[in-house]
């Protein structure tokens, strides 16, 4: 094959050539030419006629020009962007302010209510909010303001092994996750089999974690976030702390663990959807961005969520509260715990209960406590779900005032 070069290539000295198709630059040399040329050389390249949609003669411009700015364009656009960061501000913070009063602030109620379930000595069911609140008191002074506290690290553990325990069959089998809007009965149906699973898997966990809310703190160790994890595989393995003859297996516990979860589920799924959807209903349309009041409606987009699930859950727990007594009941027997005295609140009590089943302790409560003492710690809810409404409007009057004033 013969070579397309031309004879005379030199190397740079055949752009020398004064041929117009080369734009009739001079030949360049890295020896005899300076630094500036050299310089100029290397970073300003010739224009090759026809590329880049130029002709021949024009040259590229080395700065690109930009378009005229419109008048005024800069601060609707500065005000746009500020108007959306405190939009998602405001939704952050409102959720943030949700989940801590449902996790951290709700929790001395949640600690007292247990108690009071467990304790089948009390002569004081607590169905008021202000019998609760002066025992809560009488507690926190006596043992300290830790006394009320005890037990959230692990709560936080058995959602966290509830939701990994959920995602990893979900990922591993067909069942469904989440239901979408076009959901079937066999979809449902997967759902609540998955959701029954994933109770199952937490429930020694969950069995440790009320033994850790309810115990007192006067005897109680300062046990570590990881021991509950601890308990509960040694509950399943039969080792750990040794526990009374009265201890419950774990197989006869299955059934009112996840009839509590799966109704509690359905119930707070059901109530939610249709707060939802009627708050949804009521609100007016909404305004466009752009108006001057359009922060405060994107701010009231937030609420239908929060205010849908405060009332699901509510709902859920003041309609499974009779279960949720005889459930709690049920795994706490045999532990050896020992509670404080939710009377008066100075002194501490034995757990010693003999409950065969599901339906003796049912029947055991009827009989020896009447219809009420499914109801013990009711008014720890009130003042549970209180607390909670108060935030939510605190938090949405602030941001409310801040984004008026933005």
């Amino acid at each position: 094959m013969t070579s397309r070069r031309p004879e005379s290539f030199d190397g740079l000295g055949y752009r020398g050539r004064e041929d117009p198709s080369f734009g009739g630059y001079a030949a360049r040399s890295f020896n005899n030419s300076s630094g500036t040329d050299l310089q100029h050389w290397v970073t300003t390249p010739p224009d090759i006629p026809g590329s880049r949609n130029l002709h021949y003669g024009e040259r590229t411009p080395q700065f690109e020009t930009a378009p005229p700015a419109v008048p005024g364009s800069e601060d609707i656009q500065s005000a746009a962007g500020s108007s959306e960061q405190l939009n998602r501000f405001a939704g952050f913070g409102i959720g943030l302010a949700s989940l801590f009063t449902e996790n951290v602030l709700a929790h001395p109620c949640i600690v007292f209510r247990r108690q009071c379930q467990v304790n089948y000595h009390a002569r004081n069911y607590h169905l008021s909010p202000f019998t609760a609140i002066s025992v809560m008191y009488n507690v926190t002074k006596t043992q300290g303001p830790k006394a009320l506290w005890k037990g959230m690290g692990s709560t936080f553990v058995v959602q966290g092994v509830t939701l990994g325990t959920e995602g990893l069959i979900s990922e591993c089998t067909p069942l469904p996750r989440e239901l979408s809007h076009k959901w079937n009965p066999k979809q449902v149906i997967g759902h609540l089999v998955l959701k029954s699973l994933s109770y199952v898997v937490a429930m020694p966990f969950y069995s440790a974690s009320l033994i850790e809310t309810v115990q007192s703190e006067i005897i109680r160790d300062n046990p570590g976030i990881l021991d509950c994890v601890k308990e509960g595989v040694g509950r399943v393995m039969g080792m750990g702390i040794p526990h009374s003859k009265r201890l419950l297996p774990l197989l006869s516990l299955v059934f009112p663990t996840v009839l509590h979860g799966v109704l509690h589920y359905i119930i707070s799924s059901t109530v939610q959807k249709v707060v939802l959807l009627f708050l949804r209903r009521k609100s007016p349309p909404g305004q466009p961005a752009d108006r001057p009041d359009g922060a405060q409606s994107m701010l009231e987009a937030y609420f239908p969520e929060l205010m849908a699930s405060f009332a699901a859950s509510l709902c859920a727990d003041v309609l499974l509260l009779p279960l949720e007594t005889v459930l709690h009941r049920l795994h706490i027997q045999g532990t050896r715990t020992i509670i404080d005295n939710t009377d008066l609140g100075f002194e501490v009590l034995p757990i010693n209960t003999q409950y065969e089943s599901m339906r003796d302790c049912i029947n055991v409560i009827r009989r020896e406590e009447g219809p009420l003492g499914f109801y013990k710690g009711f008014g720890s809810i009130v003042v549970q779900y209180t607390l909670h409404a108060a935030v939510l409007q605190i938090t949405k009057l602030i941001y409310s005032t801040l984004l008026q004033n933005a």
